[in-house]
């Protein structure tokens, strides 16, 4: 960005107007006087000299420098002073929940395609380069005025395979957050960014959340309402999980098309070229069986949108490597924070 390079003085940046609140700051509006370029400005103050850097903000700064992607959103600049962080961002214009807001829930289909192939081309890159994003939800997804989908708030993401695959259940906000995680599993994959991908598909259809529970058996309840009791010959590996009962109500499973009518396809069926039939994939009990992120933007539904976007790059092998490094540099961050009240400024 050049000139926009910011320091501790905020030298060549107006600011405008705050944002909105993120997860562990400010977001700020902020314009260069100079050239007019926009930029958010997400300022972390740093209270607490014994903690540091929180570790949200590392994993974030350390997962983002190696991520650009156009549906992820771009990090430029960090910034760090004795009493702030400042992590600067391209600007985009709104987030998906405020335009569904916006649209009072009812988003044209055309949208609703081009939406969710952006929001799975920025997770198949993620995952094709072993992150896991571990908290998407509308609120998480920023857009601009031309309809272009971003993948913001990093904050929970982590690599993943390299070396303990045992992660933290307490992620993903809770109605976006895949059954085997509710159930207490902690080795999940990129399976439980599917799941919730596959949530806000049907927010964007039908204008409100599909499962919109209040706590984890509650969030539980109202997925089997929909997708049925699960048992041990729907998904094997199931009772394995700590959370698992042999004693749950028996449900049984209710037609999503009434549910998702936006998306059948042109004959109003729910055949294989349709929404609803990408939608039963992504929202497979069994995390093993749910569709990948590469294998979903294949999927016919899109065919009509495809053209709109750059080729999609084949899976490659060196996705591991860019994996290690990535987990490396967050550790590397998190043991530097940890070893000094007031560490070096973070260049990007």
């Amino acid at each position: 960005m050049g000139a926009l390079s910011v320091n501790c003085c905020w030298s060549g940046l107006e600011f405008d107007s705050v944002q909105s609140p993120g997860t562990y700051g400010i977001v700020y509006k902020a314009q260069n006087r100079e050239t007019g370029d926009i930029v958010a400005l997400k300022r972390i103050r740093l209270d607490n000299e014994e903690e540091g850097v929180p570790c949200t903000a590392i994993r974030e700064i350390s997962l983002l420098k190696e991520l650009h992607h156009p549906n992820i959103v771009r990090l430029y600049d960090v910034v760090h002073t004795d009493k702030k962080l400042t992590l600067v961002f391209e600007f985009m214009d709104s987030d998906l929940k405020k335009y569904m807001d916006a649209c009072s829930g009812d988003v044209d289909p055309s949208i609703i395609q081009q939406f969710m192939f952006q929001l799975l081309r920025g997770i198949a890159f993620c995952h094709e380069h072993r992150v896991l994003h571990r908290d998407l939800k509308p609120q998480n997804l920023l857009i601009t005025k031309k309809c272009d989908l971003k993948l913001a708030d990093f904050g929970l993401a982590r690599a993943f395979g390299i070396p303990v695959r045992h992660y933290s259940s307490e992620v993903v906000t809770l109605w976006y957050r895949a059954p085997d995680v509710l159930m207490g599993s902690r080795q999940y994959s990129t399976s439980i960014d599917i799941w919730s991908a596959g949530c806000i598909f049907a927010e964007m259809a039908t204008g409100r959340p599909l499962f919109a529970g209040s706590t984890g058996p509650d969030q539980l309840y109202r997925i089997y309402k929909v997708l049925g009791t699960p048992t041990a010959a729907t998904w094997p590996t199931g009772p394995a999980l700590p959370e698992w009962r042999d004693d749950w109500p028996q449900l049984d499973p209710v037609p999503l098309e009434p549910l998702v009518p936006k998306l059948l396809d042109a004959q109003g069926q729910a055949g294989p070229s349709s929404g609803v039939d990408l939608l039963k994939r992504m929202l497979a009990y069994a995390p093993e069986q749910r569709i990948g992120a590469y294998a979903a933007l294949l999927h016919p539904y899109f065919n009509s949108v495809r053209d709109l976007f750059p080729p999609l790059p084949g899976p490659t092998a060196g996705a591991a490597s860019t994996g290690i490094v990535v987990a490396a540099a967050a550790a590397a961050a998190a043991a530097a924070a940890a070893s000094s009240s007031a560490p070096a400024p973070v260049t990007a």
